[in-house]
């Protein structure tokens, strides 16, 4: 379905906190190992899969899912969860990689001729905009109730909804 989209070398950015809000929305989870599978299927063997995700260092299960990741061929840009004090009671959990994941996208410009952009975020206009500036093409991938008006007037969009059957657990 997407690859009427693609041209030449495809590299996909996955920020992982924005698919878990999304799965959410859809209602039904999206197996990893079903979507690089599609993703190589649709764009080719040769794509680079980057995904974004901050982890917490005492939760074994987090692990677990980084080392699927790993081992289904992602390339993982990973940091640590952060807690922050914010009162005697109560801490914040802090782990945000969407800047790491805009600086690549524009610093590996050169290397693709195709970027997928799995988030919904509109602070990845900008990223978006020097993408298009420079000839490449540029697919976001999301849904409905996740995306922003922002990346909608930018890039082609493709709702997961769509690709139920092929990336569903």
């Amino acid at each position: 379905m997407i690859n009427k989209f693609i041209e030449g070398k495809v590299y996909i950015f996955i920020d992982a906190a924005n698919v878990f809000y999304a799965q959410r929305t859809l209602g039904w989870k999206i197996s990893y190992e079903k979507l690089i599978k599609y993703l190589k299927r649709e764009c080719g063997e040769n794509i680079k899969c980057f995904i974004y995700a901050a982890y917490d260092e005492n939760k074994q299960s987090e692990q677990k899912f980084l080392d699927m990741l790993d081992i289904n061929g992602y390339i993982l840009r990973t940091k640590a969860i952060k807690k922050i004090k914010i009162s005697s009671q109560r801490d914040k959990h802090k782990g945000n990689l969407d800047m790491e994941l805009a600086f690549e996208m524009v610093d590996l410009l050169d290397k693709y001729d195709t970027a997928i952009l799995m988030s919904g975020d509109s602070d990845f206009s900008v990223p978006i905009d020097r993408i298009k500036k420079r000839g490449k093409r540029i697919m976001v991938m999301s849904t409905r109730g996740r995306i922003s008006r922002e990346l909608l007037e930018r890039a082609k969009y493709i709702d997961l909804r769509k690709l139920k059957n092929e990336i569903a657990q």
